[in-house]
């Protein structure tokens, strides 16, 4: 007996969803509340659990077709059918991961060809033996699993396979550092980087934005990291080994990139490459063609002073990590000040309907967020009311759960204003462009240091201080230059006088 699974409803304004990516394979064990698959809407990308237990008998929609909600999706039966022994398998593997890290045990596309990590594989020999295994039975050389007590015979049967590639045998002499060994494990390591790379390119087909986001932070390099999960897909056991492995690795990884002369950039696997736009990217792509064909639009800069700002952070931020368990950046004090002035300027939170123009009773700000599936903007809802400590909270908040696919579909609707921070990439300013049906955004560039005349004791001299460049993208349809002035130099004031004291929150 089986059921059907249907598409739920993602949200109230989303009607339908693309299938992005299955997660379960016609055949495997599924349990409830495991992800089946990953479903893309107008709104956000998430993960669509099973509501029941069993076996995957049937997938009714195929990867890259859209169906409205409520659609049957796949059918889940008792799992008394054959299959059940490799689902199992799947399971059992399951049991060691995090309940975020298997999420996607069945994902296994290759999403970064490794090519570039070869010489530090190739200096690590002993921990990509088990991996070469598999290369050994197609050139018949047994023994070289066994590579240490085996070397020399296995020296004659390992130059047969060599000549097949032979441009992978080139690379091999800058690695041979131990000399004893090279004649002996040269070859078999040119021969196995040929696999490796596929290997390590299903590993790092998908890996769960839990893992990328620790990898991160711990600044593992996924490309150099062996996956010891289903399909061989990275977990995150793999990246703390990784992490621990680090400093050994690193000594003898650094000594070969010091000598190589010039500075080499980094080659993306992506040149020369085609992909297939994600819904997400085509969304972003029509409202960003919409916004520029339909409004009339364009922008205000203004240079702040943020001295102020700048000591009152360095005088408070260990204290305020210790009450609130947040960070105190820059951008709590941008969206304080931002959303004060909309109280005073509400032609910049307003919005046009046919001939009207709405001034909403809150200011619900928008902040966006940088992933790796593109542009999303959450929104902090009545943001004219918190203070820095529900700021800094509620900005972390949203950023982190975008970037782990946790957002609800209805968090990322409602804002009427938009704050963007281009300068965490390292811009001066940028020209940012309106996300209707909002009628204006801010950008806030990076904070510089540079000299600057100021006064001192009615004397003019010369000091450091701190600056940013505040742009404002605006509709000026419904908001004149006047007005985007007025409220540039509205926030603008209020961080120059630098007074946050009473909106701590602590």
């Amino acid at each position: 007996m089986s059921e059907s699974v249907n598409l739920p409803a993602l949200g109230e304004s989303v009607t339908e969803g693309t299938v992005t990516r299955w997660l379960k394979n016609v055949g495997d064990r599924v349990e409830v509340d495991e992800p089946l698959l990953e479903v893309s809407t107008d709104k956000v990308d998430t993960e669509i659990p099973s509501p029941i237990a069993g076996v995957v008998e049937e997938i009714l929609v195929q990867e890259d077709e859209t169906v409205e909600v409520g659609i049957a999706l796949v059918k889940i039966g008792d799992g008394n059918g054959s299959g059940s022994s490799d689902s199992g398998d799947s399971a059992a593997a399951d049991s060691g991961d995090a309940s975020a890290d298997s999420s996607n045990e069945a994902a296994a596309d290759a999403e970064e060809p490794e090519a570039a990590p070869s010489t530090e594989q190739e200096s690590e020999t002993p921990a990509p033996q088990p991996a070469q295994a598999e290369p050994a039975p197609a050139g018949q050389t047994q023994p070289a699993a066994p590579a240490a007590p085996a070397a020399p015979p296995a020296a004659a049967p390992v130059p047969q396979a060599a000549p097949v590639p032979p441009p992978a045998a080139a690379p091999a002499p800058p690695a041979a550092v131990p000399a004893p060994a090279a004649s002996v494990s040269s070859a078999p390591t040119a021969s196995a980087e040929v696999p490796n790379p596929t290997q390590t390119g299903a590993a790092s087909g998908y890996v769960t934005p839990l893992v990328r986001k620790l990898a991160n932070e711990q600044g593992v390099d996924l490309s150099t990291v062996t996956g010891t999960g289903v399909g061989g897909r990275i977990r995150k056991e793999d990246v703390l080994a990784a992490v621990t492995a680090a400093p050994a690795a690193g000594g003898s990884a650094q000594g070969t990139p010091a000598a190589s002369g010039p500075f080499v950039a980094e080659v993306s696997p992506l040149r020369g490459t085609r992909e297939k736009m994600t819904r997400l990217r085509k969304v972003v792509a029509e409202r960003a063609v919409q916004s520029m064909t339909s409004t009339a639009q364009l922008t205000s800069v203004v240079e702040v002073d943020v001295t102020k700002v700048a000591q009152f952070r360095d005088a408070h931020k260990a204290e305020f990590l210790e009450k609130t368990g947040s960070k105190l950046s820059f951008m709590p004090f941008f969206a304080l000040a931002a959303s004060e002035a909309l109280k005073a300027h509400p032609k910049i939170n307003s919005t046009v309907e046919g001939e009207e123009i709405v001034y909403p009773e809150t200011e619900n700000v928008s902040i966006a967020v940088d992933t790796e599936r593109g542009l999303l903007t959450p929104v902090i809802k009545d943001a004219a009311s918190l203070d820095l400590a529900q700021f800094s909270k509620s900005i972390a908040d949203l950023a982190e759960r975008t970037r782990n696919n946790q957002l609800k579909p209805d968090e990322l609707a409602g804002g009427t204003f938009t704050l963007t921070n281009t300068g965490s990439r390292g811009a001066l300013f940028d020209t940012p462009v309106v996300f209707l049906p909002q009628s204006a955004i801010l950008g806030t560039g990076i904070v510089t240091k540079r000299p600057a005349v100021v006064k001192v004791d009615g004397q003019e001299a010369i000091a450091i201080r701190s600056f940013v460049y505040l742009a404002l993208s605006y509709d000026h349809r419904i908001i004149d230059g006047a007005d985007a002035s007025r409220y540039l130099v509205a926030v603008k004031n209020r961080l120059e006088e630098g007074n946050f004291g009473p909106n701590l929150g602590y």
